[in-house]
């Protein structure tokens, strides 16, 4: 694992931050965020998964952000991950399989379907059997990920109302901090003014491990 620098805290010495999609998504769906981290002063990247619509193994997905990472954010420094419904997923991959957990400091996992979604029954696409509650790539990312993503500065933010995850509480990792948001839709999660301010304060945080 990499060793880098402490962090002085200044704006101009926050970490970069790389922003994933979830199904059916785009970059676009972080707008409103790139623009509220932007304005304070964080350096936002964010790219395109494609396909997008479930027809790739969620393991081809996180390769894409390996290489943007590879390509994009400076080897030698750290920087913050956030992943978003199916991109928590994706991006967890890309921790615990691909060693991104030796490049990220700040892990945030949103509305993801840690422990798989009742929704994911109805369409046979290799990315969405891959979200299916006991599916063998959730069975795997789930059977290590204390231990790989402990070093990390860990938050989940789910919301019960969500009608995407179900049941609401799969986005639980029962690792970091949990941060309930009362999101009345799963798509507005990214626009939700609570959600924003509470995306911004962790990415601010002293970096900590996560308990």
């Amino acid at each position: 694992m990499p060793s880098f620098a402490p962090e002085s805290g200044a704006a101009s010495e926050r970490n970069p931050v790389l922003l994933v999609h979830g199904l059916q998504d785009t970059q676009a769906k972080f707008q409103t965020l790139g623009a509220h981290l932007r304005e304070r002063g964080w350096r936002v990247h964010a790219l395109d998964l494609r396909p997008n619509d479930g027809r790739a193994p969620l393991e081809v997905l996180a390769g894409q952000v390996a290489e943007y990472a590879e390509e994009r954010l400076p080897a030698d420094r750290p920087f913050d991950l956030l992943g978003f419904s199916m991109g928590g997923l994706v991006t967890r991959y890309y921790l615990q399989r691909l060693g991104g957990a030796g490049r990220v400091q700040r892990y945030l996992s949103i509305a993801a379907p840690n422990n798989g979604t009742w929704l994911a029954q109805t369409l046979p696409l290799a990315g969405i059997r891959q979200m299916r509650p006991g599916s063998a790539f959730l069975t795997d990312l789930n059977r290590d990920h204390r231990q790989i993503l402990a070093p990390l500065q860990v938050t989940v933010m789910w919301t019960p109302f969500d009608l995407m995850i179900l049941p609401a509480h799969s986005s639980r990792l029962g690792l970091g901090e949990e941060i309930v948001i009362p999101a009345p839709v799963h798509g507005w999660f990214m626009e939700n003014s609570r959600a924003l301010r509470a995306i911004e304060g962790c990415l601010a945080a002293p970096f900590s491990h996560s308990p």
